[in-house]
């Protein structure tokens, strides 16, 4: 069976909605899914699944996730090949020292287009966001990073159907499928 991604939001955050990780892998066990591995207390699980990706896998979890620990937790899932896409399309310089890199995951239905059509005016010479699949590559010069102004696409109601994650932990996450 093919390998996914369920990327897990708001959870674990300032003592909030807190979801152990034990629990958190049993939950995608006892409803049938394999190979099921997290990463870090944010919500990554890494397993197996049929169809691998897609608005109706992501439905699914959000339902079983809401019954599980009775709070909602919107998931974005990618399949490992949508996830590799990501990880090859970001731009040359995302993850290097100089920046704070970072990858905005896209739940279904929400496009690229429409996220940047509402997008807020980012600093110059500090804040960088290019396109990807179904995800944003977000960079701040990491010594001027208290001058970003993302926080600005944070406060707005498009970002309730986001996720992000560090380039570090996209990459650890990618490394993981090669794992099984």
């Amino acid at each position: 069976m093919p390998s996914s991604v369920a990327l897990l939001r708001g959870i674990n955050v300032g003592g909030k909605n807190r979801v152990g990780m034990p629990a958190l892998a049993e939950c995608f066990r006892n409803v049938g899914y394999e190979d099921v591995r997290t990463y870090l207390q944010s919500g990554n699980v890494v397993f197996t699944a049929q169809p691998a990706t897609g608005r109706a896998l992501e439905d699914d979890l959000d339902r079983m996730l809401q019954q599980r620990f009775g709070f909602p937790i919107p998931t974005v899932v990618r399949s490992e090949d949508e996830f590799a896409a990501t990880v090859g399309s970001a731009p040359v310089n995302h993850g290097s020292r100089e920046l704070r890199s970072e990858v905005f995951f896209l739940k279904r239905p929400l496009t690229v287009e429409a996220v940047l059509t509402q997008m807020p005016q980012l600093r110059e010479g500090v804040d960088s966001i290019s396109p990807g699949p179904a995800a944003l590559y977000f960079s701040r010069v990491a010594t001027l990073a208290s001058k970003t102004r993302i926080t600005r696409l944070m406060g707005m109601p498009i970002f309730q159907q986001m996720t992000v994650r560090s380039w570090r932990t996209t990459t650890r996450i990618f490394e993981m499928f090669d794992e099984f």
